[in-house]
């Protein structure tokens, strides 16, 4: 793992904890959610978790152009998604309800989210290095696009329970993290998040799931080879296409092995 990355993200995640700690009450109010037990909950473990990350990533060993990706994707992810945090509605969910309100000519803050992601996500995909040129270059742009965007909407998708996210993006993470560079900086932002997170104080939110998902949507675009990126990609679309019929907190909780790996570290049900 790139440990220089890896430790810079969570000391720079703690760091930014324990300031917003002291913050004054009125300050905090904003970012003060309730949670599936009904308990309040904080959502600045978002943007903290995201520029902890961002941090890892600036001070890593990786590529210029990976970092540069990287830091493309965390950012605007992660600000799009903040956004929708503080403006968003509750009662438009789903890319099928925010694009049929987009047809009805009503921008809400989902669909500023997922256009602002999916813009992300082409732009730090062209910002990676590659080999091919011409149309095949073009074809990798768009498919990394949409590994990136879609690994940081899955990402979001798993912030229903604590420590769910965290769990996903260190899981998929860990594979690429041994070369270093944005996997290893979002393993040390997830690793520092974890005690707020599973201990029902505090949560990812848009603006955490989506800037830590862009983050290792990039590492894995970066440095998978083909055969295992077009497999991710069919994954990762199949499972945000799921999503909008299948809940996963039903699936999870119906699956033993999953379950298991769920409520490890949680608060006991």
């Amino acid at each position: 793992m790139g440990l220089l990355g890896a430790v810079i993200s969570a000391a720079a995640t703690a760091g930014l904890e324990r300031a917003a700690a002291k913050l004054p009450k009125e300050n905090r109010a904003p970012f003060e959610r309730t949670n599936h037990r009904g308990e309040t909950v904080t959502l600045l473990e978002g943007p903290i978790a995201v520029l902890g990350a961002l941090a890892g990533v600036a001070a890593s060993r990786s590529d210029s152009r990976v970092k540069a990706a990287a830091l493309v994707a965390g950012s605007v992810s992660g600000a799009v998604g903040a956004y929708d945090d503080l403006a968003g509605a509750t009662e438009t969910k789903g890319f099928r309800g925010h694009l049929s309100a987009l047809r009805r000519g009503e921008v809400t803050s989902g669909a500023v989210k997922i256009l602002g992601v999916g813009a992300a996500g082409l732009v730090a995909a062209a910002l990676l290095p590659r080999r091919s040129k011409g149309f095949g270059a073009v074809a990798e742009i768009v498919a990394d696009g949409a590994l990136i965007a879609g690994t940081a909407n899955l990402t979001n998708l798993m912030d229903l329970r604590p420590g769910r996210a965290l769990k996903a993006v260190t899981a998929l993470s860990a594979p690429v993290a041994v070369t270093g560079g944005p996997a290893s900086a979002v393993i040390g932002a997830a690793v520092a998040s974890a005690p707020s997170d599973l201990g029902e104080r505090s949560m990812l939110g848009d603006c955490g799931a989506n800037g830590l998902g862009a983050i290792t949507g990039t590492a894995l675009a970066a440095s998978l080879p083909r055969p295992l990126k077009v497999l991710a990609l069919g994954a990762v679309v199949a499972l945000n296409l799921a999503s909008e019929k299948v809940s996963f907190t039903k699936v999870i909780a119906e699956t033993p092995a999953l379950d298991k790996i769920d409520q490890w570290g949680r608060r006991p049900r």
